[in-house]
């Protein structure tokens, strides 16, 4: 399970993106700006790659507010997904022969 001791603190998120994985997740959280203002966008896509190598189709994103309480929910978000779709993160190591 992620928690939010995981995550860096929002001035360092007001400063640059943020990444990490957990069991085979990998994730980013960045400052996006929006129509209602800044933003707090959070992408997840299977290991093994970094977010510029797996291509968009794999990826999932969400956006929460540029806040604590947006850090929170996204933590919440990636936890979600971690149990909702465990099959897809317990076999990403197995994506290793697919780099081209």
């Amino acid at each position: 399970m992620i928690e939010r001791q995981d995550i860096l603190s929002m001035e360092y998120l007001k400063k640059t993106e943020f990444t990490g994985s957990h069991q085979g997740m990998r994730y980013r959280l960045e400052g996006a700006s929006s129509e209602d203002g800044k933003k707090l966008k959070v992408t997840v896509w299977p290991e093994p790659f970094n977010f510029f190598m797996t291509p968009a189709e794999e990826k999932e994103s969400a956006e929460f507010s540029f806040d604590e309480d947006g850090v929170l929910d996204a933590v919440a978000w990636m936890n979600d997904r971690l149990f909702e779709e465990k099959d897809k993160w317990e076999n990403a190591s197995s994506r290793w022969d697919s780099y081209q």
